[in-house]
């Protein structure tokens, strides 16, 4: 665990999993530096660089990225996929360019192959053919992944990668067409109670199964899993001290999921699925044998997860509008 004198770097502190490392770390006696897009912006190599030689960083959490969900990433792949190449080489770079040794990188569950055995384990990376609707993404997150274990290999540094399954909670974006399907769905369930209206349409057949992990466990699992010393961390990870999946092991259809949502948010209207929409990967369901055998297991179910985030939506008031 991060003690006094460390001087942490979260890029993308302002972010879902980036506010909630920073919530977790507050904990521990970390120093913690964060910048906003004013003060250096992270698709800029030369901004980058010199904002890590100038701070004197030991660490840094990668959790910086452009995110979406299925309708952001099929509208603009051109900019998923050169945004997160940008941002992750040009960190990688400046923080071995200023010799810091540790680094976190967060990666996606998106990374496996569309038709990956279930649930997923580690070694799926690069087995088969991705989801044609989020590959720009995930072929970027491939990428953050070699970069880290290119740079283990060839510089001996200890750059680490965790892949989480869908993340959600505090800090999500709930905009309608551009947030993955939980919050999209919670929203949907707010406006539908509030206009009284009849129906929900949810997009796709609902069959689809996905595993769902608050934020604040993906961001106790980072912490955990930066506080390992490299000899038990590589004892899981080899060949390379390659990436970890962060997940709960448990997943549930989209269909029952759009069910929890409405019972906690109190719609009692019609669910309606529309079929001519795409449903995605059949199944994501992480293998999260090796975090377990490192001592972190998730504490958060998806029910209190829910409730909690629709607890931290309410509280927002207006805000999420236009989001």
């Amino acid at each position: 665990m991060p003690g006094g004198g460390t001087r942490t770097w979260v890029a993308g502190h302002r972010g879902m999993v980036g506010s909630a490392i920073v919530r977790q770390l507050a904990r521990t006696g970390t120093e913690i530096l964060t910048a906003d897009r004013r003060t250096v912006d992270l698709t800029d190599q030369r901004a980058v660089s010199e904002f890590v030689g100038a701070n004197a960083v030991d660490e840094i959490y990668l959790a910086a990225a452009r995110v979406g969900g299925i309708q952001a990433n099929n509208t603009f792949p051109a900019d998923f996929l050169l945004d997160n190449l940008l941002i992750e080489a040009n960190i990688i770079k400046a923080a071995h360019d200023a010799d810091v040794q540790k680094l976190l990188f967060l990666g996606s569950s998106c990374i496996y192959p569309k038709n990956a055995p279930q649930p997923m384990p580690e070694e799926s990376l690069l087995t088969g053919v991705l989801e044609p609707t989020n590959e720009p993404y995930a072929i970027a997150k491939i990428t953050g992944i070699k970069l880290c274990e290119s740079f283990n290999r060839q510089h001996g540094r200890d750059y680490r990668s965790v892949m989480p399954t869908n993340l959600y909670g505090p800090g999500d974006n709930f905009h309608p067409d551009e947030s993955h399907v939980l919050p999209a769905l919670m929203r949907r369930f707010v406006e539908a109670k509030q206009a009284d209206a009849t129906e929900v349409v949810i997009w796709g057949s609902g069959t689809p199964r996905r595993e769902f992990l608050h934020v604040d466990d993906m961001a106790a699992a980072s912490v955990h899993v930066m506080g390992l010393d490299q000899e038990t961390y590589a004892s899981v990870t080899q060949p390379m001290l390659s990436h970890l999946n962060v997940g709960t092991g448990l997943d549930c259809s989209i269909r029952e999921l759009a069910e929890l949502l409405a019972g906690v948010v109190g719609y009692t209207g019609e669910l309606r699925f529309d079929t001519s929409k795409p449903d995605g990967t059949p199944r994501k369901l992480l293998d999260v044998s090796r975090i377990h055998a490192l001592g972190w297991e998730a504490q958060i179910s998806l029910a209190d997860g829910i409730r909690h985030t629709y607890d931290w939506f309410l509280s927002r008031g207006d805000d999420f509008r236009g989001r």
